[in-house]
């Protein structure tokens, strides 16, 4: 026989095919406490390396002049570039080496006496003419317009979702689930600030798709917890926190498809686009995009869920639903407590409880017994010939072996 601790042992153990089917019990809710402090702990360091380092804003957001350029022959290096550029006053500036062979520069903003400087220097050093160097000044202003435009847009999209989620659900769940964007934004922006990626145009519109993922993984786990409520209760000793964690199981799957799915091309344009063609406008879009997309499909689940299920909680109703599911659960405790043993056995000895039902008598041969030792009425032949008298009597069959087989059937 087995017991509850090898029970619970077997439910922990989940093979692929219980993922695929939807037959999991991992416990999110119980253990909520450590996806907090992941979470945490990313925020915290997300926040340290903002305001410790800043971003590393591009060449539109600050204004400057950027050169761009392809190097006729060899590979291009960043310690050549710096050293073309020291003697004109701009050791300082910002290299980035694309691919092999092509370079761009960005410095502050030059007189049109310095560009042509930098340009023959640069020319000089890629082996080009002055023409084959692309110059391109942008002012602050233009990155200043795409940081307030984005704000903008981020507010007004907040606003939206807000109002959609309350209608559609609840406010309980948009607050979840505005609570889970905000956490995608800090981590993703934390590793622009950690790693010194350069946050470019490219890079705001990531965050606002971001957003829109985020949301829609999401709003499908609240999908299945809203219907899931609506049958709340009747399940023995059920609680919101339960209901919650049976509904996260069941799009567990859906949950992981749809991510990987979303991953794949971001993925190809990240790795493929960037580092094989070369492309930085698609570099700055998918990284971003990559990031954003793997914090989106964590918080989904371990952010946006369990705070759902904490505020909850702590409505009347289900907190006198949690009330009785305690007491079920100690009345169950004090009759399992209360259950009758014998006092001379063992608890191994109820694996032999079927070996000794196995040497109990048939009811049927038992009653055949009962019957043949049984004696005839008074006055009445036996099969030998002879009359029964009242010394060959007998009484009545002793019911007692029937209820003591009973007893160890029980």
């Amino acid at each position: 026989m087995s017991n509850g601790t090898g029970t619970a042992e077997a439910r922990s153990r989940h093979t692929l095919r219980d993922l695929y089917h939807e037959r999991t019990h991992f416990e999110f809710i119980d253990r909520s406490w450590r996806w907090a402090i992941l979470s945490g702990t990313l925020i915290l360091i997300s926040l340290i390396a903002f305001v410790a380092g800043g971003l590393n804003l591009g060449i539109d957001f600050e204004g400057g002049t950027q050169f761009q350029f392809t190097v006729q022959s060899g590979t291009a290096s960043v310690n050549r570039v710096r050293d073309a550029l020291a003697p004109v006053g701009l050791g300082d500036a910002k290299v980035l080496i694309v691919g092999n062979d092509s370079v761009r520069v960005q410095a502050k903003s030059l007189k049109a006496s310095d560009q042509a400087k930098v340009t023959d220097a640069l020319a000089k050093e890629a082996g080009i003419t002055a023409a084959d160097v692309s110059v391109t000044n942008v002012g602050p202003t233009w990155g200043q317009k795409v940081s307030s435009k984005a704000l903008q847009a981020l507010g007004v999209f907040f606003i939206a979702i807000a109002l959609y989620l309350t209608f559609r659900f609840e406010w309980r769940m948009a607050l979840a689930a505005l609570i889970a964007v905000v956490h995608d934004i800090a981590i993703t922006v934390g590793v622009y600030a950690v790693t010194g990626f350069e946050v470019t145009p490219a890079t705001v519109v990531a965050f606002l798709t971001i957003l829109g993922f985020s949301l829609y993984d999401t709003v499908v786990v609240f999908d299945k917890v809203k219907d899931n409520q609506a049958r709340l209760g009747t399940v023995p000793s059920d609680t919101y926190s339960k209901m919650v964690n049976r509904s996260m199981n069941q799009v567990l799957m859906r949950s992981i498809n749809t991510s990987i799915v979303a991953l794949l091309p971001v993925g190809s344009l990240l790795f493929v686009g960037s580092f094989i063609l070369g492309g930085l406008t698609l570099r700055d879009f998918a990284l971003a995009l990559f990031i954003g997309l793997l914090t989106g499909a964590y918080s989904s689940i371990f952010v946006a869920t369990p705070i759902l299920a904490w505020l909850k909680e702590h409505e009347p109703r289900y907190q006198a639903l949690r009330g009785r599911a305690a007491q079920d659960e100690a009345r169950r405790s004090r009759s399992r407590l209360a259950a009758p043993a014998s006092p001379d056995r063992s608890p191994a000895a109820d694996d032999d409880t079927g070996d000794e039902l196995d040497a109990v008598p048939d009811a049927d041969t038992e009653l055949a017994g009962l019957a043949s030792n049984a004696t005839p009425a008074a006055g009445t032949k036996t099969p030998a010939g002879g009359s029964s008298g009242t010394g060959g009597t007998r009484g009545p069959a002793n019911p007692r072996p029937r209820q003591q087989r009973r007893r160890k059937r029980r």
